[in-house]
């Protein structure tokens, strides 16, 4: 059996038959919101049209002296929770998957290229319909991550926005130069963003310094990993930072030195935690978890809280994931954050540290929505597996799950809508 033919949103009749290919409006219908709601939502171009009761939108009305807009999709989102976007805020997906290399083999640009492809897509299929990566430049690696991720990020193009942070190991003194040049060139060639570990460089006021010099340079902003154990290195971090806010996020501050929160707060600095464990392969060394207390400081001290999955299967993590409704959940779950809080920490929190507007399900903003199967945001981070994915106005992904049990005389099983198919409930 095909599950993913026999579950999930279906589209109505039509001349686009196939989501994955509609025109230029596609109408949502009978989805519920996080506030109970069920509604139409109607999507033109790359923004929501508008947003309905349920059965009261119908075609795109028409502008002076032109036709009635028809072409489209029309899809039954009946059962699902109708989301905005979440985003993937720290990834590394230029060591994605490496960690079942029991000898990693030479880089070469094509692998780079699919490896770092197949991550950001696997993270697409969980919804994250913009994501941020860190690379690693200079060393041995010169410049061929980053250039295997831009090359990827073209690739992507109206799939998924794809962002790279280029990350020199060191900066300061002779051992340095390269990373100065290599940063330079990076930010040139076209990385999103300036960033590194200044904890590795031996003078750590310095990384910082000649990072913010490079960043101010090519106009853009910093993304750096701490971890934020020294509450006097973290104090003059932040003090040299926040000149350039709000375009500097920190993560993932796992080892926060109690009171620390407040020198982020009074500096501005948004946050981006990695709730699977706490660490990624931009620090050195095992992770040591993520502390519930910790963040619920930042919470208290009112630190802009967003969250990232930080590994997918690579050294730092060797089970990592890259689903944001794991790490909302993980937030949920821990006592963290409530629900509507720990989601917006991977959807509307993480957009903004990658500096992209926020998203809310009405009229005039960004069509960048998942579907998830659920009547509620409670159940959708429970076991939400079905997903449609939304970006730029356009259904980009679709996953259908389907659950079987055997059959039994014993008890009656529950079935599909109709009660025709003889299948179990699907999720």
């Amino acid at each position: 059996m095909d599950s993913a033919a026999a579950d999930g949103p279906q589209p109505g009749p039509g001349p686009a038959a196939n989501p994955l290919g509609h025109g230029p409006v596609l109408l949502l219908t009978g989805a519920r919101l996080a506030d109970g709601r069920v509604v139409d939502v109607r999507i033109s171009g790359d923004r929501i049209q508008a947003v309905g009761t349920a059965g009261g939108l119908g075609p795109l009305p028409a502008l002076p002296g032109a036709p009635t807009v028809t072409t489209g999709a029309r899809i039954d989102l009946r059962g699902y929770l109708l989301l905005p976007a979440p985003a993937e805020a720290h990834a590394h997906y230029d060591v994605a998957f490496s960690a079942a290399l029991t000898a990693p083999p030479p880089e070469t640009s094509t692998d780079l290229t699919r490896r770092v492809t197949e991550a950001a897509l696997t993270s697409l299929g969980y919804g994250a319909t913009a994501q941020r990566t860190h690379v690693r430049i200079g060393d041995v690696h010169g410049l061929r991550r980053l250039e295997a991720v831009l090359t990827a990020q073209q690739a992507l193009r109206g799939l998924a926005e794809l962002q790279a942070v280029a990350m020199p190991r060191l900066l300061t003194g002779l051992a340095g130069a390269d990373g100065r040049a290599q940063l330079r060139d990076a930010l040139k060639l076209g990385a999103t963003a300036a960033g590194g570990c200044p904890e590795l460089d031996p003078d750590p006021a310095g990384y910082v310094q000649l990072l913010l010099e490079a960043a101010r340079e090519a106009d853009c902003p910093v993304d750096l990993h701490t971890t934020a154990a020294d509450p006097g290195r973290l104090a003059r971090l932040a003090g040299a930072l926040a000149p350039l806010r709000p375009r500097v996020v920190l993560g993932p501050c796992g080892s926060l030195a109690p009171g620390a929160s407040t020198v982020l707060a009074n500096a501005g600095i948004r946050v981006v935690c990695l709730p699977q464990n706490g660490g990624c392969a931009g620090l050195e060394g095992l992770a040591a978890g993520l502390r519930p207390a910790l963040l619920r400081e930042l919470v208290k001290a009112r630190v802009p809280l967003a969250a990232g999955s930080g590994s997918l299967r690579d050294g730092a993590n060797p089970v990592g994931r890259a689903d944001p409704l794991e790490a909302a959940y993980l937030l949920a779950a821990g006592g963290v954050l409530d629900v509507e809080a720990a989601y917006d920490a991977v959807s509307n929190q993480a957009r903004l540290a990658l500096g992209l507007p926020p998203v809310r399900v009405d009229a005039g903003f960004p069509a960048e929505l998942l579907a998830v199967r659920g009547d509620s945001l409670a159940g959708a981070l429970a076991g939400g597996h079905s997903r449609l994915v939304v970006h730029s106005g356009r259904v980009v992904s679709r996953t259908s799950a389907v659950r079987e049990f055997a059959d039994t005389v014993a008890l009656a099983l529950p079935r599909q809508a109709d009660g025709t198919d003889g299948r179990g409930p699907s999720e």
